[in-house]
């Protein structure tokens, strides 16, 4: 039998995409999985059972861990994966919207994770998997607002795995690059645009959609997520992806004034001092 068999794993934002090929690899692996969408879900996918939950709200996140936890009886694995992103200057988001994005993107990972840590604590073992981005790790020229989100993501996990490490529970996070996915047509457009920002704009839109052209598959992602829920000794952090290796080791080793010049470029920006 397969050692994952016995085991319980949750998945939010699992209607699609990264949190979908989440949900069925984990399955694969031997998981019960149960997988989250904000809104009612579809039919169940490959013995995936589909519930609804919305991230943003105390009440539907108590009552999701509540079902999973009546059906099964303890809660091994939890993947935060629900989130979305802003597209615009940083100026150019109202605080409402801003607001919005990290209701989901990071308090939402907050309030799934408050309710499931007794259980872990309780059962004595438990694995928590953040799906943040390389976004955590480098600038992000107009998703300012997305890339804070994912660094808030980045401390806290850091700082929260350090804190139930002693109660069997591990924190992880999964930081993917570019991924084909519906995310860049989901992106939300700023609700207060302003024309200074137009040309730099649209040549950070022109560098998005060549991106994606070259992106990683979803799945790529998924097996990350199964690496980091199975390893003996796991650790704090995985790179989903070659260029998401590649960024993270220039971040690291490349002086900043070189990696600020060539990040610029990249992201066709002006070279100016």
């Amino acid at each position: 039998m397969n050692q994952t068999s016995s085991k319980t794993a949750v998945v939010t934002g699992a209607a699609s995409g990264i949190g979908l090929e989440t949900a069925k690899a984990l399955r694969a692996a031997g998981y019960r999985v149960f997988g989250t969408s904000r809104k009612s879900p579809a039919a169940a996918v490959a013995d995936i059972r589909m519930l609804t939950c919305d991230v943003t709200d105390d009440a539907s996140v108590a009552d999701m861990i509540k079902t999973v936890f009546g059906e099964t009886g303890r809660i091994d694995l939890l993947v935060n994966n629900a989130g979305f992103g802003i597209s615009g200057a940083a100026e150019e988001s109202s605080i409402a919207q801003a607001q919005a994005m990290f209701d989901v993107n990071v308090f939402g990972i907050i309030r799934t994770t408050r309710a499931v840590l007794p259980i872990m604590r309780a059962q004595k073992g438990g694995r928590i998997v953040n799906i943040s981005s390389v976004m955590g790790l480098i600038p992000a020229p107009y998703m300012a607002l997305y890339g804070a989100s994912k660094h808030a993501v980045e401390g806290y996990s850091e700082s929260l795995d350090h804190e139930v490490r002693g109660q069997g529970v591990r924190v992880m996070l999964v930081e993917p690059a570019f991924t084909r996915t519906a995310f860049d047509q989901n992106l939300v457009r700023s609700d207060a645009p302003l024309d200074v920002y137009d040309v730099e704009r649209a040549g950070r839109d022109r560098f998005l959609s060549e991106a994606m052209k070259s992106a990683d598959a979803p799945e790529v992602v998924a097996q990350v997520v199964i690496q980091a829920a199975t390893a003996s000794t796991p650790k704090r952090r995985y790179t989903a992806g070659s260029r998401a290796r590649q960024v993270s080791f220039l971040r690291r080793f490349v002086p900043a004034g070189a990696f600020d010049k060539s990040f610029r470029k990249e992201m066709r920006l002006p070279q100016l001092p």
